[in-house]
């Protein structure tokens, strides 16, 4: 008898495993269920959609290692029919600077990211102001650059062609909310949604990424996982900044070029920074107090700058440590989260479908072992501490 799998979000994370389970066992049937299918409100489509090494947890490191060779060859791995998806990835590289204070934690950093593999430079006060003439050292005393597999890409060109791939494969993807979970002892058998229909299950897997909670919430669970809203903003200026990465302000404000423009954003501060704003609205206060002012004194010739466009998304926030809590859950034999990427789903969605599917299918982890990211550590309150949160 084949496995029944209801996958309950169809964003990067949710398409990216159904992707791969119907890849490694097509006997395996799964339901992709996905309250927006046209993803207007997902995380997938509204992020900067990026991609780093530049992690301080060897995990971290090595899940974007994987994604970045996943993007590069997305054309020939989702090709369905004869055409194959294009996501313009452009591996312009990531820019973390640095002042004299975050200098060692910068340099341990490094060490870590190229003992895995990961191609970054490290550049003194000196090597930043001859690679990149255009920007402020004054107060700066380093900076780690990524060469080669960092970058930036189509977020809703990822999540398409992985639904058009999954779908491809034999994945149904249904447009429904989900409003109630039925259960039977250590088992959620059956997913109720607004349409009026009911789901059997062998596997639930969460992926509800902003709207983890509701789910969670819907099974007696409680993660620490929230929607926190992040606004964009799309500037033109008339500098024209030659080999400009992602750059990475020490105040934690990050620009990247967007074909002849640039977007740019920062979090605000944690007192400021309630659950479940609404997306319709952006924080222009922000920008105005804090992010021209600071990309004005990182990059002089910012001084001049318009906002062309703006728009807001939710980073699925996870709050206990910044990092994504992926595995069985121990109160639900049959249940598997995969929420809390807090700003870096996109990435790590390939390396989080491949470690899914080989959970479910096999009950374990064989390429890249995912285990201590599980449910596990905050219910024993053992962090993963990540510096490097953008």
């Amino acid at each position: 008898m084949s496995s029944q799998v209801v996958i309950i979000g169809g964003g990067v994370i949710g398409s990216s495993i159904a992707y791969f389970l119907r890849t490694s066992d097509p006997s395996v049937k799964v339901t992709v269920i996905e309250r927006d299918p046209s993803y207007a409100k997902s995380s997938s489509a509204l992020s900067a959609a990026s991609i780093r090494q530049q992690f301080s947890t060897p995990l971290s490191i090595q899940m974007s290692l994987y994604g970045i060779e996943f993007l590069r060859n997305i054309g020939n791995i989702l090709e369905v029919d004869g055409s194959k998806p294009a996501i313009d990835l452009h591996e312009g590289g990531y820019l973390f600077l640095a002042t004299p204070a975050g200098e060692s934690v910068l340099r341990e950093n490094h060490a870590l990211q190229r003992s895995l593999g990961a191609n970054i430079e490290l550049l003194s006060q000196s090597g930043l102001q001859e690679k990149f003439p255009w920007l402020n050292v004054d107060d700066l005393s380093a900076g780690a650059y990524g060469v080669s597999g960092e970058g930036w890409f189509d977020g809703y060109g990822l999540v398409q062609a992985l639904r058009k791939k999954a779908q491809s494969i034999g994945v149904r993807y249904v447009p429904a909310d989900v409003i109630g979970l039925e259960r039977q002892g250590r088992e959620i058998t059956h997913v109720v949604a607004d349409n009026g229909q009911q789901y059997a299950c062998d596997t639930l897997v969460n992926a509800a990424g902003a709207w983890t909670r509701k789910i969670s919430e819907m099974m007696g669970i409680n993660i620490p996982v929230y929607a926190r809203r992040r606004s964009i903003f799309n500037v033109s200026s008339p500098a024209r900044l030659t080999n400009a990465p992602l750059l990475i302000d020490p105040t934690g404000v990050y620009f990247r070029p967007e074909g002849k423009t640039y977007i740019t954003g920062t979090s605000p501060s944690a007192d400021n920074d309630p659950d479940d704003l609404p997306l319709d609205e952006v924080d222009h206060n922000i920008f105005d107090e804090v992010i021209w002012p600071t990309l004005a004194n990182r990059v002089p010739e910012f001084e001049a700058l318009r906002v062309e466009n703006c728009w807001s998304g939710y980073y699925e926030y996870n709050v206990f440590d910044h990092n994504a809590i992926i595995g069985y859950h121990p109160d639900i034999d049959n249940c598997v989260f995969a929420n809390g990427y807090s700003g870096h789903g996109l990435q790590q969605g390939p390396a989080t479908g491949r470690g899914v599917s080989e959970l479910i299918l096999n009950g374990k982890y064989s390429s890249l072992d995912l285990s201590s990211l599980s449910c596990d550590r905050v219910l024993e309150n053992h962090p993963i501490v990540e510096k490097n949160v953008v």
